[in-house]
């Protein structure tokens, strides 16, 4: 894939830096990291779920950390004791440690996470402050006195 560059566009914005920065990583190869499997819908105007499947995981192997604009989901196993394991003539079920990051966007915030039947949930929620809000601003028309006349002399 080619690289983009976005010099031009930095003469001309301010702020988007982080955009940017995104917009590059798109372009380098990344691993594809496919563990564990995980949805992201949008279940209102502003609220979102990511569902991620993680079953064999119990709520105590599981940690979730948002911090600067990252969400980041992991998942490590405890260590089973050696006495009770049993010969595995195939084992299907991962029982690998995973880290999985999501880039979230401004005034997106993570309100609650729950794990049910194997399937951890996260909603989220984009909260924006009443200061960046569209306003509507009202037009004042000027009062009307008396009407202009034009003064001219007249020699």
């Amino acid at each position: 894939m080619r690289h983009v560059d976005f010099s031009p566009l930095y003469r001309s914005t301010v702020g988007f830096d982080r955009l940017f920065t995104m917009l590059d990583g798109l372009g380098q190869p990344e691993q594809a990291q496919t563990y564990p499997p995980y949805n992201i819908e949008r279940t209102g105007e502003t609220t979102y779920r990511i569902t991620m499947a993680v079953a064999g995981f119990d709520e105590t192997e599981l940690s979730i950390e948002a911090h600067a604009h990252v969400l980041t989901v992991k998942g490590e196993k405890a260590e089973e004791d050696k006495a009770e394991q049993s010969e595995f003539l195939y084992r299907g079920i991962a029982k690998r440690a995973f880290e999985r990051r999501f880039q979230l966007a401004d005034h997106v915030e993570v309100q609650s996470a729950s794990l049910k039947n194997g399937l951890l949930h996260i909603e989220l929620l984009r909260n924006i402050p009443e200061a960046m809000k569209p306003r509507r601003i009202s037009i004042s028309a000027e009062a009307v006195n008396a009407p202009k006349a034009i003064e001219a002399r007249v020699a």
